[in-house]
């Protein structure tokens, strides 16, 4: 009963969460924390508590109350459901790397970069930490110099951020919480906002003006790629392109580190596992 008690609380704290976001505001630093920990700390919570239940078994008591089979049983499905939800998407992570790493290598500009056949215009990271420049014959044919440099700068902002590796992991929790409120509301807006962070690193070394007129391009003809461990230029449409244009044409705003009383808060989710030592 206990047990139960305790996955009811989670998930009922988890909704209440998710149910809180709105329409977000503020400097695109502000956006990242807050739309990071609406969209982590409730799974995160449930999985810990998931791991508690699962660590104190099926017999004894809590809080004078006896546990039972059906909270465990429960539990292990949840964390089953969430192991293979992991084998999927790194099934899929891994298909996309191979097809990368198919295309052929070559030098551009003392770096080496793989080569997509296609006469659209797409570049972005593919990998997982150390994901590898795939660009196509479209975008070298069509770009100019500058223009190209400026994609190159993009790039290399998803490469310092390392966004392949920590949104391959930020797209399974959103599989895993599909069915919690504001899931692909916030799933969005963290894709923008690592667009928009992207945008900053390259902006800080390129023309923003010139790195504008290369979204516009690439954009408007960017083949539709698989997004698990790729972080291209032109996946932006709509609203987060316009986000991003407005974004390069107003002047930058002071960069931030991240500050560790931002991340305290993730501790929170940890404390199901607290109830372990309560359990006899």
């Amino acid at each position: 009963m206990m047990h139960l008690m305790m996955i009811l609380i989670a998930v009922t704290v988890a909704w209440g969460l998710r149910s809180s976001w709105s329409t977000p505001t503020g400097s695109w630093h502000l956006r990242w924390r807050r739309s990071l920990f609406l969209f982590l700390f409730p799974p995160l919570q449930i999985f810990m508590t998931a791991i508690a239940v699962l660590c104190m078994g099926t017999q004894g008591k809590m809080g004078g109350m006896y546990t039972g089979l059906v909270s465990y049983e429960l539990a292990l499905i949840c964390l089953v459901f969430f192991a293979i939800l992991c084998i999927k998407l790194g099934f899929q992570g891994w298909q996309s790397v191979k097809s990368a790493r198919d295309c052929p290598q070559m030098d551009l500009g003392g770096k080496q970069v793989r080569l997509l056949p296609t006469g659209a215009m797409f570049a972005g990271q593919m990998g997982f930490w150390q994901p590898e420049l795939v660009i196509s014959q479209g975008l070298l044919q069509t770009l100019s110099p500058v223009h190209l440099e400026s994609v190159l700068a993009h790039e290399q902002g998803h490469y310092h951020y390392r966004d392949t590796f920590w949104f391959f992991w930020l797209g399974w929790v959103r599989s895993c919480t599909a069915w919690l409120p504001n899931t692909e509301s916030l799933w969005e807006e963290l894709l923008v906002l690592r667009e928009l962070r992207a945008d900053s690193y390259a902006a800080s070394q390129v023309d923003p003006l010139v790195l504008a007129e290369s979204l516009l391009l690439v954009v408007s003809s960017s083949p539709v790629l698989s997004e698990v461990c790729c972080a291209a230029l032109g996946t932006s449409s709509g609203d987060r392109l316009e986000q991003r244009i407005e974004a390069l044409l107003t002047p930058p705003e002071p960069t931030s580190e991240a500050q560790l009383h931002s991340w305290t808060g993730f501790l929170l989710a940890f404390l199901p596992l607290i109830t372990v030592i309560f359990h006899t």
